[in-house]
């Protein structure tokens, strides 16, 4: 069984048709302007109605304030909000109730006690994404294209719905599903050939290598 595939930081149209040709199951559009995937919500929506009602629409924000998340609601209609910045559980809890949303919490990863973080927010998040923590003197939370130690995925129980990020490309997808039996899987800068820049040949090797590895390794587990 194939993994949901998210491809993140998105901000053409020739990398949104692929994503969705191919099968992505979201795709997600990065306002933070920090990074070099920063896009405005106006074009986010454009690009996300390309593919609406086919691929779920991720809109990533980083400690937005509610200006911000209201605009980028009415401007690009996104499926999923996910946050990752320092929002707490009763931020993601008021985020829910106005906007009925649901919510992916982003967790940065280097030890086992990162993940114990995320205790607060089960039952909160409809889903975690885990990525790399950032390296020394980088500005992005993400997108930053390291990854972790995925055995320590291993100590999560079944029930807790992820999605694994942080630094996944063609060469390393199938020891990642491997190692995690992730349901889920995000990419960015896997797939660039620049910060920021999707390049459609390695999206495609991307895609052809996680059949590869589902063929090899079937994912267990239900999606969502």
């Amino acid at each position: 069984m194939r993994p949901d595939i998210k491809i993140c930081g998105l901000k053409t149209p020739e990398a949104v048709d692929r994503a969705a040709a191919r099968g992505a199951s979201h795709i997600g559009f990065i306002f933070f302007e920090k990074s070099p995937r920063n896009i405005e919500p106006d074009i986010a929506g454009t690009l996300a109605d390309r593919v609406r009602g086919r691929v779920k629409s991720v809109a990533v924000t980083v400690d937005a304030d509610n200006d911000d998340l209201d605009e980028i609601i009415a401007l690009m209609r996104p499926d999923i909000l996910q946050f990752h910045g320092h929002e707490t559980p009763e931020r993601l809890l008021t985020v829910k109730a106005v906007t009925g949303l649901p919510i992916m919490k982003a967790f940065s990863i280097r030890d086992a006690d990162d993940l114990k973080r995320i205790e607060p927010y089960i039952g909160i998040a409809d889903r975690f994404l885990f990525d790399a923590k950032p390296p020394l003197g980088s500005d992005l939370p993400g997108g930053n294209g390291v990854t972790f130690d995925w055995r320590l995925l291993r100590s999560l129980d079944d029930s807790v719905d992820y999605m694994l990020s942080g630094g996944l490309n063609k060469a390393n997808l199938a020891e990642a599903l491997r190692e995690t039996g992730a349901r889920a899987i995000d990419v960015s800068s896997g797939v660039e050939s620049a910060p920021g820049v999707k390049d459609l040949q390695m999206m495609d090797e991307f895609f052809a290598a996680v059949a590869e590895a589902s063929r090899a390794q079937p994912v267990s587990g239900s999606v969502k």
